[in-house]
């Protein structure tokens, strides 16, 4: 190759192993719910099986499919506590196949089962849902005041939202 054919092609830096670690963790974070086994992951991160399962656990102190299985169980927590459904369904909604193992996966990491565990929270129902856009105008910062204006107090869509409905903000 001539140093003018060398001249134009561009240094590519190689991406670091763990890199390529990340990108099939991102993908169990991304896709919890659907069928993933080690030799899916394995091809994200360019990677045959057996080294991906081993790098994988000597950088997340876990294996792959530990990973993924802690992943649905906390999913299947936060539906447990903000939702009313039913366990079968919650177990089918993050992914898992036997309620039964559900369960037991379940009372292992969480130290009850699926049932205490949404019993020990207040139920779905009794909560207050407040719209996404009431949450963000109420987060919204207030504008900056100077010193020689009189700050006037103004309701914000939050504060009326909450007015309406007997609760404080």
């Amino acid at each position: 190759m001539s140093s003018a054919a060398r001249a134009g092609l561009r240094h590519v830096t190689p991406v670091p192993p763990a890199r390529h670690l990340l990108r099939a963790r991102d993908l169990v974070d991304a896709r919890y719910r659907e069928r993933l086994d080690v030799p899916t992951l394995a091809r994200a991160a360019h990677l045959s099986p057996a080294h991906f399962s081993r790098e994988f656990k000597r950088a997340f102190g876990e294996s792959p499919h530990q990973y993924l299985l802690t992943r649905r169980l906390e999913r299947a927590a936060a539906l447990l506590r903000s939702t009313d459904r039913s366990v079968a369904d919650v177990c089918l909604a993050v992914g898992l196949r036997s309620v039964g193992s559900f369960t037991t996966s379940f009372g292992r990491i969480f130290g009850l089962s699926p049932t205490a565990y949404r019993a020990s929270y207040p139920p779905a129902a009794t909560r207050a849902r407040i719209p996404t856009c009431v949450l963000r105008a109420y987060a919204r910062p207030h504008p900056a005041v100077f010193e020689k204006t009189v700050a006037q107090p103004r309701a914000t869509v939050a504060h009326e939202f909450a007015n309406e409905r007997g609760m404080e903000c």
